[in-house]
């Protein structure tokens, strides 16, 4: 049975092991991305911060995915930004990132962001529809302050839209 809880401390290796791997399986640059992110050997600590949570998804064996919402750095307080949303192959294909993503674009809303960013790579497309599909726009660049400059797709969703 696969559930979708918030982290816990004991999360933090699995998850940094994840996302490592996830990166490495579509060639992503370690510079650059959330590869380097100094956040991923404590990503329980990071995401205790104020209007910040990370979901993970948890089958009955192990973590097999994860994504967060926390606000987007240095820049209007009405952003946030879904973050290290990564999934393993067993966990794709199956409707989970839809769930996922419904749940940290709720939390978001909760917390009264208007809008929510992310950044992905240029070749993970069939991420890229699941952010089309939920209702995330391109856009023509960067906004804050991510560090992610290898990213190349910038994407927006207005979150009051729904309502």
């Amino acid at each position: 049975m696969v559930q979708i809880r918030l982290i816990e401390p004991s999360d933090d290796q699995d998850l940094n092991k994840l996302i490592k791997r996830v990166l490495e399986e579509f060639k992503a640059p370690q510079t650059g991305t959330a590869y380097e992110d100094a956040s991923l050997d404590q990503m329980f600590a990071t995401y205790q911060s104020a209007k910040s949570a990370y979901f993970v998804l948890h089958d009955d064996k192990k973590i097999i995915g994860g994504g967060g919402i926390a606000p987007l750095r240095d820049y209007d307080e009405a952003y946030c930004e879904l973050q290290k949303m990564y999934f393993l192959p067993e966990a794709r294909g199956r409707g989970l990132g839809q769930n996922m993503m419904s749940i940290c674009l709720e939390y978001a809303r909760n917390q009264g962001f208007s809008f929510c960013y992310l950044e992905t790579m240029d070749d993970m497309l069939h991420a890229q529809h699941l952010y089309q599909k939920m209702g995330f726009q391109y856009i023509d660049g960067a906004l804050g302050n991510t560090g992610h400059y290898s990213c190349g797709v910038h994407m927006l969703k207005r979150l009051d839209a729904d309502l």
